[in-house]
């Protein structure tokens, strides 16, 4: 068993299907704001304060589908992975924090899954996208 954890083929293609993985995670959720209704995404992001929510909503369904093609696609890879880290956590606090864990049965769980996303993108970032199917332009 350690032959196989060891082996080279192992890492790099541990690396592609963790870029599948996550940047896929990103790319739906993108597009499924487009598809389940922004102007309800908007209502979201207003429902915590947020001005030009509909704005917001448009550019944070953007910018998720972008990064998530980055990771992905492998190129602009570090620079994706640390931007969602800080996206994550920024919309963690006002939308699952600790305000809200008295109140939202799910919100401590939610916020949780958003720590361990951050951490999976830091991790990504600091060991690159690896050599397999990286998009080289």
């Amino acid at each position: 068993m350690n032959k196989i954890f060891s082996h080279p083929l192992w890492s790099t293609q541990a690396l592609l299907f963790a870029r599948m993985l996550m940047g896929g995670f990103f790319l739906l959720a993108g597009i499924m704001k487009f598809q389940g209704g922004i102007d309800a995404v908007a209502g979201y992001i207003a429902s915590a304060g947020f001005p030009a929510s509909l704005l917001l909503a448009y550019l944070v369904a953007l910018f998720e589908i972008v990064a998530g093609l980055a990771i992905i696609l492998g190129k602009y890879f570090k620079e994706a992975s640390i931007t969602l880290a800080v996206f994550v956590l920024f919309i963690s606090f006002p939308f699952h924090g600790p305000s809200m864990w008295e109140t939202d049965p799910t919100a401590k769980m939610m916020f949780m899954k958003n720590m361990a996303i951050v951490a999976g993108l830091l991790f990504m970032a600091a060991h690159g996208a690896g050599n397999t199917w990286r998009l080289k332009i």
